[in-house]
């Protein structure tokens, strides 16, 4: 396991995107977006980037949850942003190959297309706190205070799932070969739900509280563990088959997986975890 820093003392890197085999992170208390090639993107203050996924084009899009917009580095490094009230927090590239994210503080999910045109549908439940986002044909995210998995249509015809655990705390989602895979923040758990809405829960560590979700290729998937400072692989049944210390206070929450299979974390307290493919 290498530590690559990237930011000074308290700036806290949240998410990591790969682009090109790059590691890109939000840095969510200093307003600023750094990569490990020594390149740092500032984006004024009260900014607040958080969630990060890699652009087909090479750069990368972010949440800005701070001030209400979806950010823009494209591959030269040329800064953009697009305002969409709500709170933004999740987001993913969708089906229809638009940037899709979820909007916390109105309970609603925004599609914006190429040309910055912002389209948002509401969820339907009140205060259910939209979290992470995915896609596989439709759009997929965990409603944290609604105790449900949500899934859209690109059409915004929404249909929840309530899960079976009272009171979970559903954060990260990821779609997989097997299923779409999430962790339960509160309960200590990790979920899969299935095409026909069918939820299964798998233990983890005690007082792991589990954040982010990455699903694999052979149906298990990588978990970044809050709670404990560490990182997890389960397999395609649920079980887990491997943990990673990562540090007593390091606080992991976002994570990628490169196509090597080596895995990038993010460490809120000032620094990036990665941990090369093999070992």
């Amino acid at each position: 396991m290498q530590a690559l820093e990237i930011s000074g003392p308290a700036e806290g890197p949240y998410g990591v995107a790969l682009t090109d085999g790059k590691a890109w992170a939000t840095l969510v208390h200093a307003g600023a977006v750094a990569q490990v090639d020594g390149r740092r993107f500032e984006l004024g203050d009260g900014a607040r980037p958080m969630v990060i996924v890699a652009d087909p084009d090479g750069g990368v899009r972010f949440t800005r949850n701070g001030d209400d917009r979806i950010g823009r580095i494209d591959a030269e490094g040329n800064i953009s942003a697009v305002e969409v009230p709500g709170s933004p927090y999740g987001v993913c590239i969708g089906p229809d190959n638009a940037l899709w994210c979820t909007l916390m503080s109105t309970d609603e999910v925004a599609r914006i297309a190429a040309d910055g045109t912002v389209t948002t549908y509401p969820i339907g439940i009140p205060g259910a706190f939209p979290a992470m986002i995915t896609a596989t044909d439709e759009l997929w995210f965990t409603l944290n205070q609604g105790n449900a998995i949500g899934r859209m249509t690109t059409d915004g015809v929404v249909t929840t799932y309530p899960l079976p655990t009272e009171g979970a705390g559903p954060v990260g989602i990821s779609a997989g070969p097997t299923g779409v895979w999430f962790v339960e923040i509160l309960a200590d758990q990790a979920g899969r739900i299935t095409g026909d809405g069918k939820i299964d829960e798998f233990a983890l560590p005690p007082g792991s509280k589990p954040h982010a979700v990455v699903a694999l290729p052979d149906g298990g998937c990588w978990i970044t563990l809050w709670g404990t400072g560490s990182l997890a692989r389960l397999d395609a049944d649920g079980v887990v088959q491997r943990e990673v210390e990562l540090g007593a206070g390091s606080e992991p929450h976002g994570l990628a997986v490169d196509a090597d299979g080596s895995v990038w974390v993010a460490l809120e307290n000032r620094s990036l975890a990665h941990l090369p493919a093999g070992e």
